[in-house]
């Protein structure tokens, strides 16, 4: 489906899938292997040197050579664990307590994670998160909360790199779960958002397929990295099954790929100075099944073709990023496979972000993120039965869409603090200007789009 749903994870240990984890490394190498923390270990390095302004996880050069090299400078570290939790308070302005905020205005540990990172061998190095979401569920009977652990992002490497005088190429293989999460620019779908709010509406009902797959598939993909100039990677993905299912968020079953879909992406790059600048495409094509709990019959067909941007500056006390994305989606198939009205869809994802950066502790950002599309009243509905029996329809509230649409558009200013360099404070503040097609009374029920304006505050904090 095009629209997005709520996660469900599970039951398990953090320790379990950790387990899982160092199983399948060591399935997929031979030798045994005695922005993170445990990074910062392995390199002797800061955060600042990796991150921009010690920022995670935008990388500075240095740190997108650290990722592309396979996470292998430095020294194997003795303990390859690092952990990060985050607390929040979320609040909407105008809550609809039939709408998705049951946390309204509640201060709440929100997720834990433990990584396993770091160098294993010269070659062969690993970035897996297994995170615990306090809030995975809630009983629809009781409205008790339960949570549970799953696999995150997972990234195993292979890498090599090749100097001469006229020459520097780093090649390398990943295996991993998420489209884009082996890319080393924040402006890759698998890392545009950082830090997302656990309630509250913050971002559109809709989004591209290949922001959706995450922890959902398993992929594997040759990249090359030419003269610190030019990028290329190639990945194939099909849904996380059999000795891969480690890869997925636990029982979660999401969207399912219909057989080997691909991604691609290109960079042309330029470092000169305390200056560095990119210029990207990218794009996947991926056939989805309508039911993923019955696969078989019709599938629908998404492409996503993109483009992005990024400039920074880092010198001495000051660290300033520039950002652009672009997403623009084609779907075919939905009315066939059931999910769509129309033959045809499309959805476009724009955003444009600036932040700076002084002295690796104070901060601020400015997002406009905006979200649009075609007109579809199954993808987008605006009715639904009154459940009497007889047939009414009746409005959505909150959540629905009397134009049927996506159009949703959304400015999000930030301020915050780093007191120390594994630990981040910070506000952030969502303004809707419209909400799924509309900016007054979107849902026919009255609501308005800066009912959803929103308030989050947050505590990052990482060993």
């Amino acid at each position: 489906m095009q629209r997005t749903t709520k996660k469900f994870h599970n039951r398990g240990s953090l320790t379990s899938y950790l387990l899982g984890l160092l199983t399948l490394t060591m399935l997929v190498i031979s030798d045994s292997a005695n922005a993170l923390p445990t990074f910062a270990r392995q390199t002797g390095q800061s955060c600042v040197a990796c991150h921009a302004g010690g920022q995670y996880p935008e990388l500075t050069p240095y740190g997108r050579l650290f990722k592309l090299t396979g996470y292998t400078l430095g020294e194997r570290p003795f303990v390859p664990i690092s952990v990060m939790g985050v607390a929040s308070y979320t609040k909407t302005i105008n809550a609809d307590p039939s709408s998705d905020f049951p946390k309204n205005a509640v201060a709440l540990f929100q997720t834990g994670s433990v990584f396993l990172a770091g160098k294993i061998t010269d070659n062969i190095g690993l970035f897996a998160q297994a995170t615990y979401d306090n809030y995975a569920n809630q009983d629809p009977n009781t409205n008790q909360w339960s949570g549970h652990s799953h696999s995150d992002n997972i990234d195993l490497r292979y890498a090599d790199r090749f100097i001469s005088n006229n020459n520097d190429l780093i090649v390398g293989l990943s295996l991993n779960n998420n489209p884009s999460v082996t890319d080393v620019w924040n402006t890759a779908p698998a890392w545009i958002q950082y830090v997302p709010t656990k309630f509250g509406n913050t971002g559109a009902s809709a989004a591209p397929m290949v922001s959706q797959l995450g922890q959902q598939v398993a992929g594997i993909g040759a990249y090359a990295f030419w003269n610190k100039t030019v990028y290329a990677e190639v990945s194939l993905y099909q849904t996380a099954k059999g000795a891969l299912t480690i890869l997925k968020s636990g029982n979660d079953i999401g969207n399912r790929l219909s057989g080997t879909n691909p991604y691609v992406r290109l960079v042309a790059s330029h470092e000169w100075g305390p200056h560095s600048a990119m210029v990207g495409l990218f794009g996947m094509n991926a056939d989805v099944y309508p039911d993923p709990t019955n696969p078989g019959g019709p599938t629908t067909h998404y492409r996503d073709r993109g483009i992005d941007a990024q400039y920074q500056y880092l010198l001495d006390e000051h660290a300033f990023t520039a950002q652009l994305s672009y997403i623009h989606e084609s779907m075919k198939g939905g009315d066939v496979a059931g999910i769509a009205s129309n033959p045809e869809n499309t959805l476009n994802q724009f955003q444009i972000k600036g932040s700076y950066i002084y002295s690796a502790k104070y901060g601020g950002s400015l997002t406009y993120r905006q979200t649009t599309g075609t007109s579809d009243a199954t993808l987008y509905p605006g009715l639904q039965d009154d459940g009497t029996g007889t047939g009414n329809m009746i409005p959505i509230p909150g959540s629905g869409s009397m134009n049927n649409n996506p159009d949703t558009r959304i400015v999000i200013p930030e301020l915050f603090w780093m007191p120390v360099q594994y630990a981040r404070v910070g506000v952030q503040y969502y303004k809707f200007n419209r909400f799924n097609g509309a900016s007054s009374n979107f849902d026919g029920a009255g609501r308005n789009a800066k009912d959803n304006n929103t308030l989050f505050v947050y505590v990052w904090a990482a060993y």
